[in-house]
């Protein structure tokens, strides 16, 4: 028998000490594991200079489309080979840019890592800060780090011509969630997600279920999809699924393909009792998440309407609300004449027919930002808060007319050209969101807006900008600077 006054004995009693204090803690402040979701913080890179919401969405609300050519000093050092490929995208204009000392990384570190990594380092910051957290000061140590983060690693392509062991730690996956945790000093899980296209809302489920599960106080979630060498389109390009007119024409009879882009965001989350708790201002709250795969179907990556309509009747299940307080549902959609029709036929099946005569609005925003593959979940989401916050369903941008393969007769569902008014007394006030991977496994979220009592949602430039000293961050052994920007 172990004896009770052991070390290990008396450390096992502290730690189930301190579980229990914890737990009542939180029963005295209306807390339990579960419930809802509180947004109190985002970060946010898009294309067009796009760095907090109010530039967000007033390019959605114009119905403004970002993608553009590439830039020519985003061809280098690949420049040759980018003439045989589509250039054109959604691009952040200082990818490569960074600020090693501000993060107490050495140049050669910085230089080794994936500038996608950069900027989750750089985005985290900005959510942190707009979350009324400084992140230049201790932070809470329980925090979850869950980050979407595609397999390509195009960096790989500029790896130096002998092994280097920066370039290890620089280009894996695994430590863009890891490096976070590490520069700020969270003990929570730190894991990135790589389910392709589904990445970053799958980050968000698991983001969802660390904290009703009281594993973090705290949690962030988010994605990141950075272009940074040809090869990876070259692959894409030869699957057909590239919009030739460089054009996302999401449910228009004239889609035929997508339009890659780049882009970030990091949301700061926290049990919505906790942060009515703390007093925290909350953005929208998240109901229900959920998370399935295709199965066995038509194809590999062949898009499944069951599959896709189940995903979305299991949100709704985890979020314990009914199809008609659904007033809005943000898209996957690619524009790819097979992927649309089939999504809207399990949107008609999971809400539109049952909805009780109230009007659903569809919109996707890969119109306006091109689709951010990886971080494609996370940037839509951030676009339901913001309908959310406006009442407003912004215009689809490219829509002229409906794709005849999608039949809309006898439903409810709304696509349209033109922005909408999100009327309370006719639309459910329920957003939800939906991210498919072409490997088939698919994510929805159910948000809402915040509850009234707690703080109100302010303008989304008012996060504190931190004295960055960003350059061109680019590998020595090229032995030249990319070129100036034009």
């Amino acid at each position: 028998m172990d004896n009770p006054n052991s070390s290990e004995a008396l450390t096992a009693a502290l730690r189930r000490a301190t579980r229990t204090i914890k737990q009542l803690r939180e029963q005295s402040a209306g807390q339990s594991p579960g419930g809802p979701i509180a947004v109190v913080g985002v970060g946010l890179r898009l294309a067009g200079g796009i760095t907090d919401l109010d530039r967000y969405w007033a390019a959605l609300r114009e119905g403004r489309s970002l993608i553009t050519e590439m830039p020519a000093h985003r061809r280098w050092p690949f420049e040759d080979e980018w003439d045989f490929l589509p250039t054109r995208g959604s691009f952040i204009d200082d990818a490569l840019d960074f600020d090693p000392d501000f993060f107490g990384l050495s140049p050669r570190a910085a230089q080794a890592m994936d500038p996608q990594h950069r900027i989750l380092l750089e985005v985290t910051w900005e959510a942190l800060a707009h979350a009324g957290l400084r992140p230049d000061r201790e932070l809470p140590e329980s925090v979850g780090t869950f980050v979407g983060i595609a397999g390509r690693q195009d960096y790989a392509a500029w790896e130096p011509p002998q092994v280097d062991p920066h370039w290890a730690l620089g280009i894996g996956n695994a430590f863009a969630a890891g490096r976070i945790a590490y520069h700020f000093g969270f003990t929570g899980a730190a894991t990135a997600f790589d389910s392709a296209c589904s990445s970053s809302l799958v980050a968000v489920h698991h983001a969802v279920a660390a904290l009703r599960r009281g594993e973090s106080e705290i949690a962030l979630a988010g994605g990141v999809s950075l272009m940074l060498a040809p090869g990876s389109t070259a692959v894409i390009q030869q699957t057909g699924a590239l919009a030739p007119d460089g054009l996302c024409k999401t449910f228009d009879a004239r889609a035929n393909g997508y339009v890659r882009g780049e882009g970030c965001a990091m949301l700061v989350l926290k049990r919505l009792a906790a942060a009515e708790r703390d007093n925290d201002r909350v953005l929208g709250v998240i109901h229900g998440t959920a998370v399935n795969q295709d199965g066995r179907s038509s194809g590999f990556t062949a898009p499944n309407a069951v599959a896709q309509r189940r995903v979305i009747e299991a949100a709704l299940a985890d979020a314990g609300c009914k199809p008609e307080e659904i007033g809005m549902v943000e898209a996957h959609g690619t524009g790819t004449s097979l992927g649309d029709p089939i999504e809207v036929s399990a949107i008609v099946a999971a809400l539109g027919s049952r909805n009780g005569g109230r009007p659903l609005h569809v919109g996707a925003a890969k119109t306006n930002v091109g689709h951010l593959e990886a971080a494609a979940g996370v940037v839509g989401l951030v676009k339901a808060l913001l309908c959310i916050r406006e009442r407003t369903v912004p215009p689809l941008a490219h829509f002229q007319t409906l794709n005849p393969r999608i039949d809309l007769e006898g439903t409810d569902v709304r696509i349209s050209g033109h922005s909408t008014d999100w009327a309370l007394a006719e639309s459910g006030p329920l957003a939800g969101v939906s991210s498919f991977g072409a490997i088939g496994t698919n994510a929805h979220a159910i948000v809402g807006p915040a509850p009234e009592t707690t703080a109100a949602f302010p303008p989304g430039g008012d996060i504190p900008r931190p004295a960055w000293n960003r350059g061109p961050c680019v590998p020595a052994f090229l032995g030249a600077a990319p070129p100036a920007r034009s």
